[in-house]
């Protein structure tokens, strides 16, 4: 009996440790290589073939020298990178908490219709619509100043930063809405109907009584909106052409060259660098990201 107890208790550990050994092996093999001549399986081997031998720090050159693929700076493409993950954050923040604020306490004409365009926008592949999204940017630089000519983001035309961060604001926006939707409905009316009658306006109820009650979405929404900015390639790379402007992803993709031997030391070593602020920022704040799936699906048309 206790041995079947026993059992039952360790199984769904043991089934855990066997579906994620895959990707505990793969994250092991980076770290190895990135600090190898060579690797064989997961031990490092010297040029003569010697096991536990060939220990480098060659790999990590590039954070002092300019990236062979690109010729630019790794730390201009990280500073990059972080544009896109903290304009992506912000963008999609705000305009998800206005949005599910409305949808949530406002009755107003094609409400529901709205709500179901939203699902159907976040389940509708981004791929298909590359080819619009690119006459649109190139519609929006020819604007002035707006287009091309704001600084550090370079505008919101084709080729630029900000150009990258509105595109993906509005690919997120969908999912961003129906969450902050689902922790809105969770707050009680009470608390709204009270500051009205007291006399605040919508604008203030929503700012001071509503937004407070749901820090711990928004905490979440931040840290999965920044970490999907942050990993982001298929739109940067669709719609930045410039090396300037290039991303720690596209960077990746570029190391894979077909014309030239693909060095995966480096390229490792590059992977380990992109992949270390995003584990980092998740140990620290993986309870808030958690809430998502707590408060998001609550919410009620």
């Amino acid at each position: 009996m206790k041995i079947n107890k026993l059992f039952t208790k360790s199984f769904p550990y043991i089934l855990l440790i066997i579906l994620t050994l895959p990707i505990i092996l793969g994250y092991l093999w980076i770290v190895i290589t990135t600090f190898s001549t060579r690797i064989y399986g997961l031990i490092p081997v010297d040029q003569s073939g010697n096991y536990f031998r060939g220990l480098t720090l060659s790999n990590w050159t590039f954070l002092t020298d300019k990236t062979k693929t690109l010729n630019v700076s790794i730390w201009l493409l990280t500073f990059n990178t972080l544009i896109i993950a903290v304009g992506l954050t912000v963008g999609v923040v705000l305009i998800s908490m206005m949005a599910g604020y409305a949808l949530s306490r406002i009755k107003f004409p094609g409400r529901k219709p709205f709500l179901s365009l939203t699902l159907i926008l976040h389940s509708f592949p981004s791929v298909t619509l590359l080819i619009a999204i690119y006459f649109v940017l190139r519609w929006i630089a020819r604007i002035p100043i707006l287009g091309r000519g704001i600084p550090i983001i370079g505008g919101f035309g084709y080729n630029t930063l900000g150009g990258v961060i509105l595109v993906s604001i509005a690919l997120q926006l969908p999912l961003g809405i129906w969450l902050m939707k689902g922790f809105f409905d969770n707050v009680s009316w009470d608390l709204e109907r009270a500051a009205l009658i007291d006399g605040c306006s919508r604008w203030r109820t929503w700012w001071q009584i509503m937004v407070p009650q749901i820090m711990p979405g928004i905490a979440a929404l931040s840290i999965f909106s920044f970490m999907e900015g942050w990993k982001s390639f298929l739109i940067p790379y669709s719609f930045m052409t410039s090396h300037a402007r290039a991303t720690l992803s596209t960077l990746l993709n570029e190391m894979m060259s077909e014309s030239s031997p693909t060095d995966y030391g480096t390229l490792a070593a590059v992977g380990l660098f992109q992949l270390l602020p995003i584990i980092i920022f998740y140990l620290f704040t993986q309870k808030y990201l958690l809430n998502i799936f707590s408060g998001g699906v609550k919410g009620t048309a």
